[in-house]
């Protein structure tokens, strides 16, 4: 392949990027809220990006359910209820709005409804390798309460070790997810407790049903592990604690 030709590639591929980026987060906190979206010969010149390069955008923008391309009616912006809201680049814009309690009890219950089960699956037909990295992730948060590791990147690398480690393939599509809100969640929860970190005893437990191919107390370990963080938001909140 010619270099000159491969190097246009990569910088419509990265501009496209940078475009959707930056349009996504846009709508989705609500800089166009009561406008009409900019027009596509506007937006080409707003970005020096010629028109292939911006329906690209438009078109990614639109498979995650915030834009509407219609023929003769132009590009328009959808309502919140269109988003896919399982699209790890909405979650992250959605966390960049103003910072709401609703939108972490909503994804910590869903969390309640997945990360339990997975921890299930994990106890019961996770690899040696998948059970060295659920050790090593509690290894590393260990290490943060001495100061020596990061604590948000250690608590995270075990929730998605554990979905890893359930090898179901769909719990394993949440780990983008689960990243991208967590890095969020974690500290609001952790503020909440009053500390500055996850306890690495209570995650520990939990590693250590898994690794004791336990799927019983696997389960109720995680699930008692996430509802902790509900019952906070909740509290925070205002609202009741859900009964466990």
């Amino acid at each position: 392949m010619d270099e000159s030709f491969s190097r246009t590639m990569r910088e419509g591929r990265n501009l496209t990027t940078t475009i959707t980026q930056d349009l996504g987060r846009a709508i989705v906190t609500g800089q166009f809220d009561g406008i009409v979206f900019p027009y596509e010969a506007d937006l080409c010149k707003q970005y020096g990006a010629s028109r292939p390069v911006l329906r690209e955008a438009v078109k990614m923008l639109t498979a995650k359910g915030l834009l509407a391309a219609r023929p003769r009616q132009g590009t328009s912006i959808q309502p919140e209820d269109h988003w896919n809201l399982l699209d790890p680049d909405v979650l992250q814009w959605m966390l960049q709005r103003k910072f709401t309690i609703e939108l972490m009890v909503d994804f910590t219950e869903v969390r309640l409804a997945i990360e339990p089960r997975a921890a299930a699956l994990a106890a019961r037909q996770a690899s040696d390798v998948q059970l060295r990295r659920i050790s090593d992730a509690i290894e590393r948060m260990v290490a943060a309460d001495a100061g020596d590791d990061d604590a948000l990147a250690a608590d995270i690398a075990f929730h998605v070790a554990v979905l890893e480690a359930s090898n179901n393939r769909f719990f394993r599509q949440f780990t983008d997810l689960a990243e991208a809100t967590l890095r969020f969640s974690i500290r609001r929860t952790n503020a909440y407790k009053g500390v500055p970190r996850a306890s690495a005893v209570d995650h520990k437990v939990v590693a250590d049903a898994i690794a004791a191919r336990n799927p019983k107390r696997a389960q109720k370990e995680m699930y008692r592990l996430i509802h902790g963080a509900l019952d906070l938001l909740l509290e925070a909140g205002g609202h009741a604690a859900l009964e466990s």
